[in-house]
């Protein structure tokens, strides 16, 4: 189930990227598909942690691969499919590393390798897809407020998944311990 709710919300954040207008709340600019994108982090965790660090890069190749289908067969750009991807490997990559290294607790783990995740999926689609660089669609002057409103719309689905994770294992372990 893990590794269906993972390319679930992957395939998901694309196509709600490309149905929906983005949320502007003042002078941030969020892609819808960003709220699935942060649970994507907290899935692809979920998946390491069942599977270990060597399965996850076939499952992360894979959701790349859905990623690119989708996000194409949905009409966006080869530009904006390319930055898609390459920020999805580039940040997908950073968790699954950092979720390796960090010596925490699940739920930290899950929270602190998302973040950074986060931040780097941010930068890179956003300069890469969006800026002229890119696409176009946003101007150089909007390209900090796309970042820092999808870093910050990230981090909060980071911080609510790790505290449902913390309570779900807190649970958990009061349960086997009454046992």
């Amino acid at each position: 189930m893990r590794i269906l709710f993972y390319l679930l919300s992957i395939v998901t954040a694309n196509v709600v990227t490309a149905r929906f207008a983005p949320l502007e709340f003042g002078m941030f600019i969020v892609p819808m598909g960003t709220l699935f994108v942060g649970v994507t982090f907290i899935f692809r965790d979920l998946v390491q942690n069942k599977y270990g660090r060597a399965k996850i890069y076939a499952f992360i190749f894979l959701a790349l691969f859905l990623s690119g289908v989708v996000s194409f067969s949905l009409g966006d750009t080869l530009m904006i499919v390319a930055a898609s991807a390459l920020s999805f490997a580039i940040a997908e990559t950073a968790d699954t590393e950092i979720y390796t290294r960090l010596k925490l607790p699940m739920a930290w783990r899950v929270f602190y390798s998302g973040i950074v995740g986060g931040l780097l999926d941010s930068v890179v689609f956003v300069i890469v897809g969006l800026s002229p660089i890119g696409a176009g669609f946003i101007p150089w002057e909007a390209v900090p407020a796309a970042i820092v409103g999808q870093v910050i719309v990230k981090t909060i689905i980071q911080m609510i998944g790790a505290l449902i994770l913390n309570q779900g294992l807190a649970m958990k372990e009061k349960r086997l311990t009454q046992i």
